[in-house]
């Protein structure tokens, strides 16, 4: 059975719910002090706070994770990937310059996946575990710390990755066509982005 996957749009950055057979993953956040939007987002959409298992970004900026560490305050799960760990602070110091209303996300609190493999074997089973049959892959040319997720059904969520038709104007970053021939091997059918339509 194929997941259902819900987008939520309350702040600059599209999130999106996808709701396996025995549990659901919330992809990127707002920005920090856009909780209440959030749950209003929920709300429109039929939708509670406990039907959300985990929540992972696909990279630690500050528009996709504004909202982790409050998710995890109220019991939602921390999905990280482990390229990942040592960027999930970058932008502590950030929301506190802005004095937002901001709770750094607890890491040793979080379910770690290996990212690193091309085959993403750890992450599949984990993936599994929620009715939800893909697996998180590093792509690394928007930030070191960027994933995505690719989800057998051919939905791809790709956060901040530069479409594919840019690559020729990236010439000087090699590995935006690298991510692009990773993620184009596991036939992708629809593309998520994180800052525009699905396409």
């Amino acid at each position: 059975m194929k997941p259902e996957i819900i987008t939520l749009k309350y702040s600059s950055t599209y999130t999106f719910l996808v709701r396996g057979q025995s549990g659901s993953l919330l992809v990127d956040t707002g920005y920090a002090g856009t909780l209440q939007a959030f749950y209003r987002a929920l709300g429109a959409n039929s939708l509670t706070l406990k039907q959300i298992s985990y929540v992972m970004a696909t990279h630690y900026h500050p528009d996709h994770c504004g909202l982790i560490g409050r998710l995890q305050a109220q019991g939602v799960q921390l999905l990280l990937a482990d390229s990942q760990v040592s960027a999930v602070h970058f932008p502590d110091h950030i929301f506190a310059r802005e004095k937002l209303d901001y709770l750094p996300p607890d890491p040793a609190k979080a379910a770690l996946v290996s990212a690193g493999g091309e085959n993403g074997l750890q992450s599949r089973p984990f993936l599994k575990t929620l009715g939800i049959e893909g697996e998180i892959i590093r792509t690394p040319s928007h930030s070191e710390d960027s994933v995505s997720l690719v989800l057998d059904d051919g939905c791809c969520f790709v956060g901040d990755l530069e479409p594919r038709e840019y690559i020729g104007a990236y010439a000087d970053n090699p590995r935006l066509a690298e991510d692009w021939s990773r993620i184009m091997r596991r036939n992708p059918k629809i593309i998520f982005f994180a800052h525009a339509p699905a396409r």
